[in-house]
């Protein structure tokens, strides 16, 4: 299939803006790279050091220094903790993928852990004003795993939100290794994803007891794997495969089966068989390229995924020297058309999705829409049309078989030539308030225009706090500002979610403005992010007042304050003090220099 012009035209665009950038990053990995292991530059006291704990074979091995008669030695770099749910079932990997690694003629040694917060943990508490920060601590703690010049490969360990970007950003700046990722799989499905959001709504009304929210809650998050709704965490599942980083059909399958465990022992396999050592080199900065990038945005549009990652994926793209913006992520959404509905977008979640199709009919019926580029690499091999497959076990051993060509449900997954909508329901606004994303996939349609009286709040626990109070029981245009990265570390704001649903469904005009986050979990109340230039940046939106007329407005594209005054206010200062507590106090460089939303937010180069 031709590939859509669209997609055609964004990354050639992105492919002219990177190349100055680009040039500079292959330039770098490829100076890195070595004909000869890893570990051959080491001098005799420091190779004695990198192996000094190993079995006597390995030590054995590992003592080989030049290309002949050297096995590669691949990394593993786990985010494991037993806290996080979706990250428990990693504990057993590391033996697993040490003998798979053995069987196919490598070695692994466990290089690192990074640490792996739990954002359902710290939702609308102090902890969660570390969680995007987080991404970038794993970064630079991937980077200290693989800074022992031991490696000749790479495995990493990791499912939810900030772990997986950050893993990705770490593991390209060691970009000469091939890498690949191993997912753990979500758990079984629990109570209906809209069960416990009625049950969440009726508390907040206070129609229901915290025994009885905690029910609900315990019923929907119940075992090891990743939580089932389509937020960032499975969306980063959803990436990695269509970025060609998972084997394919990886993403979704449940933890502790037969399946989950081949895939995981041929994901140890696979990335000896890429490494220089090997012959099948696939350095991960070269497969990372544009393309890929490319791919990664329109298949987040295609299945109405996170709006996290249009912070994520511009930090990933700059960490292999490629320029993303959020009018990349917008001039794709025009034209990628949303092929899956998962809660919060729909009734379903993603083990449904898994069930009557997944990822090998989404990526089938993208690639035969030309709406992805099939000619990149992967961990699998070389181009996408490998992953149109499913994996299965016969007779014991696994093999990727043919899927049916038409999808299960189509109240969950459909054929691009009959999308649920044109387009892929993300959208950048912009206008005297600055520029945002908005989210409108689950949003509807009569209510992505919203002009009402503005009422403003520096926390979430104000607004939370003044609908409790009955203040708020009118139309509203809940501005909550001082979220920022620069601000607080720009936390989620899911609890805002309960409230303003409450204020919906009683016939309201409702939106959330916010320089803070709401990711994939967002849902039916439209909500403009990322507001950027931030309020502690000084951004318009430190000057809006209570009684402002704000229009949010999806349809046009615009994000306003209708006050003629606006630039001759002086901007007000937060009243919110998130520079101590819980761990904060730590974190004070990186709130000094991180960069805007849009690029990123990171303290990683960028535009400060």
């Amino acid at each position: 299939m031709t590939l859509h012009p669209r997609i055609h035209d964004v990354t050639e665009r992105l492919r002219e803006r990177s190349a100055p950038t680009r040039t500079a990053y292959l330039e770098r990995i490829r100076a890195a790279a070595d004909a000869g292991p890893a570990r051959g530059a080491l001098g005799c006291t420091n190779l004695a050091h990198g192996f000094a704990a190993c079995p006597a074979g390995d030590k054995l091995e590992l003592s080989r220094t030049v290309p002949e008669g050297a096995k590669p030695n691949i990394a593993i770099v786990s985010s494991y903790n037993d806290m996080l749910s979706a990250h428990q079932p990693l504990r057993d990997y590391p033996e697993l993928l040490k003998e798979a690694v053995r069987g196919a003629g490598g070695v692994a040694q466990f290089a690192g852990g990074v640490p792996a917060m739990c954002d359902g943990i710290t939702q609308g508490r102090p902890g969660m004003e570390l969680s995007l920060f987080s991404r970038d601590v794993i970064a630079m703690a991937a980077g200290v795993a693989l800074s022992h010049e031991m490696f000749d490969g790479a495995l990493m360990l990791g499912v939810c939100d900030k772990i997986v970007p950050g893993l990705l950003i770490g593991a390209l700046s060691f970009g000469h290794l091939p890498v690949a990722f191993v997912p753990a799989g979500p758990m079984a499905s629990g109570v209906a994803n809209a069960e416990k959001a009625r049950i969440r709504q009726l508390h907040a009304e206070g129609k229901v007891g915290r025994e009885e929210l905690l029910k609900a809650e315990s019923k929907a998050y119940h075992s090891p794997g990743t939580c089932t709704f389509y937020g960032t965490a499975n969306s980063n599942q959803m990436l990695m495969e269509v970025m060609g980083l998972h084997l394919p059909g990886a993403s979704f399958e449940q933890p502790g089966t037969d399946l989950r465990r081949a895939l995981t022992e041929e994901a140890g396999r696979r990335v000896v068989g890429l490494t220089r050592l090997a012959g099948d080199y696939t350095p991960v900065g070269e497969m990372i390229d544009e393309r890929a990038i490319v791919n990664a945005v329109a298949a987040l549009l295609a299945t109405g995924g996170s709006t996290n990652h249009t912070l994520h994926l511009v930090a990933v793209a700059e960490a292999a020297g490629i320029q993303l913006t959020w009018d990349d992520f917008a001039a794709l959404s025009e034209v990628v058309p949303l092929l899956a509905r998962m809660y919060p977008n729909g009734s379903a979640d993603v083990n449904r999705f898994h069930e009557v199709g997944g990822m090998p009919f989404l990526i089938g019926q993208m690639l035969d829409a030309g709406l992805l580029h099939a000619d990149v690499g992967t961990v699998a091999g070389p181009g996408l049309d490998r992953y149109r497959t499913r994996p299965e076990l016969v007779d014991g051993a696994l093999s990727w078989g043919e899927i049916p060509s038409e999808s299960g449900d189509t109240e969950v997954l459909r054929p691009a030539k009959d999308p649920f909508a044109a387009d892929g329901g993300l959208r950048m606004l912009d206008g005297n308030l600055g520029r945002s994303v908005i989210k409108v996939s689950a949003v509807a349609p009569e209510r992505r225009v919203v002009e009402a009286p503005a009422r403003v709040f520096d926390s979430q626990a104000a607004l939370q706090q003044a609908f409790a109070d009955g203040e708020l029981d009118g139309d509203v245009v809940a501005v909550v500002r001082f979220q920022g990265p620069r601000a607080n570390g720009m936390p989620e704001l899911h609890k805002l979610t309960p409230a303003l649903g409450v204020l919906q469904d009683r016939g309201h005009k409702v939106a959330l403005v916010t320089d803070g986050r709401m990711s994939g979990a967002s849902g039916k109340v439209p909500a403009a992010i990322h507001v950027s230039p931030e309020a502690a940046a000084g951004g318009p939106i430190a000057r809006v007042r209570d009684g402002d007329t704000v229009r949010v407005d999806a349809e046009s594209g615009t994000l306003e304050v209708l006050a003629a005054d606006l630039e001759q206010r002086a901007p007000a200062a937060p009243t919110v003090d998130s520079s101590v507590g819980t761990g904060r106090e730590l974190f004070a460089a990186f709130r000094a220099s991180v960069g805007p939303a849009e690029r990123g937010a990171s303290v990683f180069g960028g535009d400060r």
